[in-house]
């Protein structure tokens, strides 16, 4: 008998497009948490619903642990966990009542959980973590377990169901279901232990990556949160917090990894990598001295990057970084409070690949005010900078963000994509849904096109006909949509 099952109910079956990329990830923000108590004396096992077929997974692995404690602590560090689509609330919902069915006490943690944790409570959850919960979980598990004489309402980040509430304490009473105030981020990240990757099953891990794509990548991650204020980016977890860790842990931790498991590559799952002064330069110096180099993809802002950092990156070893570009529209860049400048990408994207780093431009469509000829604009961007991958998403409005509250009174029962190829339109945005999706559509043809001519890419080159033609009936579905749309 295992005294903590871990889970998370993002299931990749469940999303028909990164199904279909098959790029998977373990969730390290479980394994975190599973590291976190078995270094405090709990004894844990792992369900992984990345590569699940179906939540009846997760009641066999209850059967087979016959768990005390079922926590589904969803991977804060994944992108598709913050944006709370409705298939895995689904499944969460699913494995809650399955976890009751067997007499587990079920905590929940995630940014789906902090925003909507009534809606948890409401289907069988006995306790929701509010924002970051690995100390919110522990001091939890330990009231339960007689461990601590703490009372429930004195543990931060905690939302539960209760029949009294005490007025002395400093909650929130909503009926029966009591709010504590919000815990503190963890500062210290180096405290931490490194993910409890014993507990996944790596080689299939390495056998999927290696047949779909050649190469074997894990994840790993040196800071928590972000302190820009891009308006439309919701933060439940950390706000505008942002703590790091020290170039020195994260070095251990990679030369652990290269010696244990041997990655052919590396996904910094952070929002910004290096964001501190001196990082950077600093991780570049100390990864080589511990002959610790691994390729790897990150995140970076375009206005953050310059020769320097984009040398120390090189000589840490980075093969691809990601810009979060928007807009080739300042007009939309400024509405989006994003602080930086068009410039900024051009600039950044030219220097990452003068240093033989490739870039990937993150593209968003649909923020209100878009018209067709910022519409033009980013398309002249992707153009010009010539980056060797994009990523294509509408705007998408959720709890938290300056953008929800700006459009909430235009969003409808839909409040949240299905899965990851939605593109749905969840407000009255400048075009219809049917635009943005056949925009998507637009987008890569012509980028794969010239993508593959760029690179010389023989096999890709015969397929022109069928990109141009894709890119001449997509154009021509637009400007029609366009015709329609009598306020643009």
């Amino acid at each position: 008998m295992t005294q903590i099952l871990l889970g998370q109910s993002y299931y990749l079956r469940f999303d028909p497009k990164l199904w279909k990329a098959m790029q998977p990830y373990p969730p390290l923000g479980t394994l975190y948490a599973a590291a976190w108590l078995r270094q405090h004396g709990y004894e844990v096992a792992l369900f992984d619903a990345m590569l699940a077929e179906s939540e009846g997974e997760w009641g066999r692995a209850l059967d087979e642990h016959k768990p005390q404690y079922a926590v589904i602590y969803e991977d804060n560090f994944n992108y598709l966990s913050k944006m709370c689509l409705l298939r895995m609330r689904e499944a969460a919902f699913a494995m809650i009542r399955m976890a009751k069915s067997r007499g587990c006490t079920v905590i929940l943690c995630g940014a789906d959980v902090t925003d909507h944790y009534d809606k948890y409570l409401e289907n069988g959850a006995d306790y929701c973590l509010l924002g970051e919960g690995e100390e919110t979980l522990l001091e939890l598990l330990n009231q339960l377990e007689g461990r601590s004489e703490a009372r429930l309402d004195s543990i931060l980040g905690l939302a539960y169901q209760s029949p009294l509430s005490n007025p002395q304490s400093k909650i929130v009473n909503r009926k029966s279901k009591i709010v504590t105030p919000r815990r503190p981020d963890i500062a210290d990240l180096d405290k931490l232990p490194f993910p409890a990757w014993d507990l996944v099953d790596v080689e299939k891990y390495r056998n999927i990556w290696l047949k779909r794509h050649g190469y074997f990548s894990m994840n790993m991650v040196t800071t928590r949160g972000c302190p820009y204020h891009c308006n439309w980016c919701a933060k439940p977890i950390w706000g505008q917090r942002y703590n790091s860790r020290s170039p020195e842990n994260v070095v251990a931790e990679m030369k652990w990894l290269k010696e244990t498991f041997a990655p052919d590559h590396i996904w910094f799952a952070d929002d910004i990598l290096g964001l501190k002064p001196k990082w950077l330069e600093k991780f570049a110096v100390l990864i080589r001295e511990a002959d610790a180099v691994i390729p790897f993809k990150c995140l970076q802002r375009a206005d953050l990057v310059n020769e320097k950092t984009a040398s120390a990156l090189a000589q840490a070893g980075c093969k691809t970084v990601w810009i979060g570009a928007e807009s080739g529209s300042q007009k939309i860049l400024d509405a989006m409070d994003k602080g930086d400048k068009v410039e900024d990408i051009y600039r950044a994207a030219e220097v990452l690949h003068a240093h033989g780093i490739e870039v990937g431009f993150f593209l968003q469509f649909g923020y209100p005010g878009e018209t067709w000829d910022n519409v033009q604009k980013t398309l002249k961007m992707v153009r010009e900078c010539a980056p060797d991958d994009i990523g294509v998403s509408v705007s998408y409005p959720l709890p938290g963000t300056k953008f929800f509250e700006r459009v909430k009174l235009e969003l409808g029962e839909k409040q949240n994509w299905v899965d990851s190829e939605d593109l749905a339109m969840l407000y009255r945005g400048p075009f219809p849904t049917e635009f943005y999706r056949i925009l998507h559509g637009r987008v890569h043809y012509e980028f794969r096109l010239r993508r593959a001519w760029r690179k010389r890419d023989w096999r890709r080159m015969l397929h022109t006909p069928y990109y141009l033609a894709g890119i001449v009936l997509t154009e021509w579905r637009l400007r029609r949509q366009v015709g329609r749309t009598s306020h643009v």
